[in-house]
């Protein structure tokens, strides 16, 4: 089992690595102030899911939740443990799963096309709403404003982050939302599906350590 998995978390970088050489894929942020801690991401401990708001033929409303854990990433926080420009998290968009995985293919060959966009890509651009760096054992809430690279097509992204500094690691929630058309995703109208929400939420957890 261990072998198996450091073998996927190889194709996972080298995959990434490949995204990486698009600039359309990966867009470039450089952080403005040098990072103090540099956390990365520990994806036995972390997920990212994606949440959408669907109508069946009989059954009415229905909420759908697609998770994975092959996310990747690290979180830069300057001397004073405030976040800084330059995070970046990476998710593998072919390995996320719901409770059916016929809707599941159906995402990987159509609306995603997780064959020729596998990741999803956040660059942090900048921070908003917050004075003061993270405090040892208190929760903090900030915005991460930044990049967010999804189905080939970039646009900007703000995600509410709620975190926790212990140590030198730090734990937290972050969400956002986006609109299937402004990344170029069909709707998955299929099946039983009568329709979809146009807006769709992200979230992550994340427990991230200095390494």
């Amino acid at each position: 089992m261990a072998l198996a998995y450091g073998l996927f978390l190889s194709a996972f970088a080298s995959s990434a690595a490949a995204q990486d050489s698009s600039p359309e894929a990966s867009p470039s942020a450089s952080p403005t102030v040098e990072a103090a801690y540099t956390l990365t991401l520990d994806p036995s401990q972390s997920s990212a899911r994606y949440i959408a708001q669907e109508e069946l033929t009989g059954q009415g409303d229905n909420e759908v939740v697609g998770e994975t854990q092959a996310i990747q990433g690290t979180l830069l926080f300057d001397e004073s443990w405030m976040p800084i420009a330059g995070s970046r998290v990476d998710v593998d968009m072919r390995t996320l799963v719901s409770d059916e995985s016929r809707r599941d293919n159906y995402l990987y060959d159509n609306t995603l096309e997780t064959g020729e966009f596998p990741l999803a890509t956040f660059i942090a651009t900048g921070v908003e709403g917050i004075e003061s760096g993270l405090v040892d054992g208190e929760e903090t809430t900030f915005t991460l404003v930044g990049d967010l690279t999804l189905h080939g097509v970039t646009n900007e992204a703000k995600w509410d982050v709620t975190a926790t500094l212990s140590g030198e690691s730090v734990t937290g929630t972050a969400s956002t939302s986006f609109i299937l058309e402004d990344y170029e995703m069909e709707k998955p109208i299929v099946g039983p599906v009568v329709s979809i929400d146009d807006v769709i939420v992200l979230e992550m957890d994340v427990v991230a350590a200095a390494a």
